[in-house]
C-alpha cells in the first residue's frame, strides 16, 4: 500500500493496516509482512486496500469521469480480490516466505492453476485494451500490485504478452512509484 498511496498523492499516511494474506500469518512475521499505511487522518478505514485506493483515488484523474468508466474500475478492482489476488498473492506468499518443507506448498498447484485462470482473463481483456477500465485508472493500480510479481508464485508471465505490455504501461506512467 504505500507505494500505491504515494502514487496517489497521499500526504496523510499513517497507522498500519493488517489485511489480506497478513491473516494467514501470526505474531512477529504477520507484523512484518502484512504493514501498510491507513490513509485516513480521522481513522475509518482499517482493511481493504481496494477501498483505501478508491478513498484516495476520489477527486484525481484516478477515478474515471464517467458513471461506465467508474464501474469498470470498480468491476475490475472486484475482479483483483476475489479473483486474482487469493491465488497469484498466497501463491508468492508461501513460495517467497514460507519454508520449503511448509505443509502450504501442497496448495501450490490448485492456486496457481487459479492465478493462470485470472492471468489469463486479463490477458483476453488487454489484447484490445491498454488499460484494464479503458483510461489509466484507480484499477490498474490495484491489479499491479501483485501481477507484476506473479513470477515470485511461480506463474510465468511470458504466455500473456498483452498483459506484459500493460505492465510496460503501468510502469510507465508519470506517478509511478516502483515497489520492491
Amino acid at each position: 500500500m504505500v507505494a500505491p498511496a504515494l502514487e496517489l498523492g497521499a500526504k496523510h499516511v499513517h497507522g498500519v493496516w493488517h489485511g489480506g494474506f497478513g491473516q494467514l500469518l501470526q505474531g512477529e512475521a504477520r507484523a512484518r509482512a502484512a504493514r501498510a499505511p491507513l490513509p485516513l487522518a480521522g481513522g475509518g478505514l482499517d482493511q481493504g486496500r481496494n477501498a483505501i485506493l478508491w478513498y484516495l483515488a476520489e477527486g484525481t484523474v484516478l477515478v474515471p469521469d464517467t458513471r461506465l468508466l467508474r464501474a469498470r474500475a470498480l468491476q475490475w478492482m472486484f475482479f483483483e480480490q476475489y479473483s486474482h489476488e487469493p491465488y497469484v498473492a498466497v501463491a508468492r506468499y508461501i513460495l517467497r516466505y514460507l519454508p520449503e518443507n511448509s505443509p502450504r506448498r501442497g496448495e501450490l498447484p490448485r492456486l496457481q492453476e487459479r492465478g493462470h485462470q485470472a492471468l489469463a482473463v486479463m490477458e483476453k481483456h488487454l489484447a484490445a485494451a491498454d488499460f484494464v477500465a479503458g483510461q489509466y485508472s484507480v484499477a490498474d493500480i490495484a491489479l499491479y500490485a501483485y501481477t507484476h510479481c506473479a513470477a515470485d508464485g511461480g506463474l510465468d508471465l511470458g504466455r500473456y504478452p498483452a498483459l506484459r505490455a500493460w505492465l510496460e504501461r503501468v510502469r510507465a506512467q508519470p506517478r509511478h512509484v516502483a515497489l520492491g
